[in-house]
C-alpha cells in the first residue's frame, strides 16, 4: 500500500550558509551554476524544499536582489523543489536588505523568532523588525518557516500569532536549530522540551542539528514525528575524520534512515501541500 503524503518526511537542504568560506571549503556551493547543481542532486536524493544562501562574485555572502531573482527563477526552471530564501543572510546584514528579500517572490522565506548570539557574532532579529517582517509575508502570499533557536523564541512565536493571527496558507511551519554556540543544546532531552512549549496552531515542524548533532537531532525529530533539514550551512563533517563530500551525501543519508522509520523522502508537490505555498 502507497504511503500517505503526511506519513513522509519533508527533507531540507541548506547547501550553502553565511558562515563558511570557499578558500577554507572549495566545494561549498556558491556560484548560481554550483547551487542548481547541488539543488538538482539533493533533489534526486529525497529533498523537496531548498533553503537558499547566495554569494558574489567573491563568494561572499549577498542579499542583492538581481541574484536573488535570478537564483530562485533559475531553481524553478531546474528542479522542482520549493524554494525558501534566508531573511537572515550573514549576521552583518542590515534589517533593510532582509525585508527586501521578499520582493525576489521565494515560495517560502526563514523568520527567525529572536536574537541569539551565534559563535562570537550575534545574529540580530528584534521584536520591530519581526513585527515588520511577518505582515509582509501575509501581503506578499510568502511562506515564513519560522526559525526557533531557543525556547524564547518559542515564546514569541506564540506572541506573534497572537498578534497578527495565521501566515499565508494558515499553515505553520518550524524549523528547530540546535546545537548553535550560543542557542539550544543539540539532544533529544531539549528538542523534546521544545516541541513540547509549541503553540496549537503549528501544523509541522522540522529540526536541523549544527555540526555533530546533525544526526542525534534527525534520529530525535524522526522519533517525535518531525521533518528534517541537512546540509553544508549547517555541517562540513560527516564523521569524525571525515569531511562531508557534498550536499547530496548529507540527504541521502538521512532519507535513508527516514525510510528506515517508515517515513521515506516526501516529494515536491507534496510539500508544497504540507506548507500551503501559493503556486506561482
Amino acid at each position: 500500500m502507497p504511503i500517505a503524503a503526511h506519513a513522509r518526511t519533508l527533507i531540507t537542504i541548506a547547501p550553502t550558509g553565511a558562515e563558511s568560506t570557499k578558500a577554507d571549503v572549495p566545494h561549498l556551493p556558491t556560484t548560481l551554476d554550483e547551487l542548481v547543481v547541488a539543488a538538482k542532486a539533493c533533489e534526486a536524493a529525497g529533498a523537496g524544499l531548498v533553503h537558499v544562501h547566495i554569494r558574489d562574485d567573491q563568494h561572499a555572502p549577498t542579499l542583492d536582489l538581481g541574484r536573488l531573482r535570478a537564483t530562485v527563477t533559475a531553481l524553478r526552471e531546474e528542479t522542482s523543489l520549493v524554494v525558501q530564501l534566508s531573511t537572515g543572510g550573514a549576521v552583518s546584514d542590515p534589517y533593510e536588505d532582509r525585508l527586501a528579500v521578499l520582493d525576489a517572490e521565494p515560495d517560502s522565506c526563514s523568520l527567525t523568532m529572536g536574537t541569539v548570539n551565534f559563535g562570537d557574532g550575534v545574529f540580530m532579529n528584534s521584536w520591530p523588525f519581526i513585527q515588520q517582517l511577518y505582515p509582509l509575508t501575509q501581503e506578499r502570499a510568502v511562506v515564513p518557516e519560522f526559525e526557533l533557536f531557543d525556547l524564547g523564541h518559542v515564546a514569541a512565536l506564540h506572541r506573534l500569532l497572537d498578534r497578527f493571527g495565521l501566515p499565508y496558507g494558515e499553515k505553520v511551519h518550524c524549523d528547530f536549530v540546535l546545537g548553535v554556540p550560543g542557542g539550544m543544546p543539540g539532544d533529544a532531552a531539549t528538542l523534546a522540551a521544545a516541541v513540547q512549549a509549541l503553540p496549537d496552531e503549528v501544523t509541522s515542524w522540522s529540526a536541523t542539528g549544527i555540526g555533530r548533532t546533525s544526526v542525534p537531532v534527525a534520529l530525535a525529530a524522526l522519533s517525535m514525528g518531525g521533518h528534517l533539514r541537512v546540509g553544508m550551512e549547517d555541517t562540513l563533517t560527516y564523521a569524525k575524520g571525515q569531511p562531508v563530500r557534498d550536499n547530496a551525501q548529507l540527504v541521502e543519508r538521512v532519507a535513508s534512515i527516514a525510510t528506515l522509520a517508515g517515513r521515506p523522502p516526501m516529494a515536491a508537490d507534496d510539500v508544497r501541500e504540507l506548507l500551503a505555498i501559493k503556486r506561482r
